[in-house]
């Protein structure tokens, strides 16, 4: 390949991962700046109870649980941009039909909608089809950062944005995003759909099913998710009746928390790529019981809150930078993107149980009891997470079996190779799926067993 066709490469690669994170923002910011008002106003929609607003804020979580590896399928059989545009199709529908309802039971039936698209499985299928495997942690780094910003700035603004336009001026404004989103996914390209997996999705599914440590990070993420969502069903009408802040001035102080919870984490990712991300991990859980405990012990005053917000946000960003980089480690070979799905959906599942259980126990027991259950939940994630040990920074190979080569035999043999931990041979295509530890893999050895040895697309 020439420089000029290389540099053609990259620029494709940048700007297709430029546009899907800025579809994945979009998206994201319109579902997000819900979050922090609909507490408040949901409280005025005819038949509202805590446990149906709960339901209202998780809806979306439960349909994008069920439909985020179905999505992925679809795409693989009809296309990457079809399935795309059908998505943004259903999210800009759900944000019309709860912005025309005047009941809480419309509203989770436009959030249920706005969670159908589920199309974060089809977003990371087409950066694995245009984005070459030495560019693909940088634009899977890119996409997390548009999430991450948008959640951010949808806690900033969402308030502000409330007291201007009301609560049916933000669903209003999220069917806007969403036309936005569905005019860049015209400019993405639309490759051919790729062959399926070497593996057979059944013998996927249950090597990642079966594997403790994915089981540990996808229990992990579901119970992060479950607490965020269930502590903003409660928060903002403590915020706003407690401490008597307006919509408006609850900005200021997600604002204040947000930036400095980052820069204090900062220095505990720094020492996750040093002393390596477990003990962080850890250090980060017992960060989020001690801040559930303490938005239950705060009561009405303002410093309180703070303190509990900062230390809360701050895990929380770990955490959400930590995981998948920790699933990517711990994907058995030749099931890293099955090991992602099953990871979303755990995922969304959390914000959909977090929306029931705020609900219910703002409802039945009171807002303390909220955040306790969120603190318990997150002691038995730390129990579970205990025995889980380091895991190392390995990288994933496709290797092709010469024709010589006796694929019945190769595994042993690739086994046997310095450096790789794990082979898995596909007899039917001749190919052996591996994982390696590059600091220690003899590619020499490697090449005279293999015919052909490329990286995995």
């Amino acid at each position: 390949m020439t420089d000029a066709s290389r540099a053609a490469l990259r620029r494709t690669e940048l700007t297709t991962t430029g546009s899907l994170a800025a579809i994945f923002a979009l998206r994201m910011f319109g579902l997000f700046m819900i979050l922090p008002v609909f507490a408040v106003y949901g409280t005025g929609l005819e038949g509202a109870t805590p446990l149906l607003i709960g339901t209202a804020i998780g809806a979306y979580g439960l349909m994008q649980a069920i439909l985020q590896i179905p999505f992925g399928m679809l795409s693989d059989r009809f296309g990457r941009r079809p399935l795309l545009l059908a998505g943004l199709l259903l999210f800009v529908a759900g944000g019309a039909v709860a912005a025309l309802s005047d009941t809480i039971y419309g509203v989770i039936l436009g959030r249920a909608l706005q969670g159908a698209g589920a199309i974060a499985s089809v977003i990371m299928a087409l950066i694995g089809d245009v984005v070459s495997e030495r560019h693909r942690t940088r634009a899977m780094a890119l996409i997390g950062m548009s999430v991450g910003a948008s959640f951010i700035l949808a806690l900033i603004l969402g308030p502000v944005l409330a007291h201007w336009l009301g609560l049916s001026g933000l669903f209003w404004l999220t069917v806007v995003l969403g036309t936005l989103a569905m005019g860049v996914a015209f400019s993405v390209p639309s490759p051919q759909v790729r062959a399926s997996e070497p593996l057979p999705a059944r013998l996927r599914f249950r090597r990642v099913l079966g594997d403790r440590n994915l089981r540990r990070l996808d229990l992990g993420i579901m119970v992060l998710h479950l607490t965020m969502t269930a502590s903003f069903v409660v928060l903002p009408q403590l915020l706003k009746h407690r401490l008597g802040l307006d919509l408006d001035q609850h900005s200021l102080l997600y604002l204040a928390v947000l930036v400095t919870s980052f820069l204090a984490m900062v220095p505990l990712i720094i020492a996750a790529e040093r002393r390596g991300a477990l003990p962080v991990k850890r250090a980060a859980v017992c960060l989020l019981i001690v801040a559930e405990v303490l938005l239950a012990l705060a009561g009405q005053t303002l410093w309180h809150f703070v303190l509990a917000l900062f230390v809360y946000f701050m895990a929380f960003n770990l955490l959400e930078a930590l995981l998948p980089s920790l699933v990517g480690r711990a994907a058995p070979a030749g099931t890293r993107g099955t090991a992602m799905g099953v990871y979303s959906t755990s995922q969304f599942l959390g914000v959909f149980i977090g929306g029931q259980l705020g609900g219910a126990l703002y409802q039945w027991v009171g807002a303390e009891a909220v955040f306790l259950g969120c603190a318990g939940l997150a002691v038995v994630w730390l129990l579970y997470l205990w025995g889980m040990g380091e895991l190392p920074k390995l990288d994933n190979r496709v290797v092709h079996l010469g024709r010589q080569q006796d694929p019945t035999q190769a595994a042993s043999r690739l086994r046997a190779i310095p450096g790789v931990l794990e082979a898995v041979v596909v007899a039917e295509q001749r190919l052996a799926l591996l994982k390696v530890d590059n600091r220690e893999l003899d590619e020499q050895a490697l090449e005279a067993l293999a015919g052909e040895v490329r990286e995995p697309s």
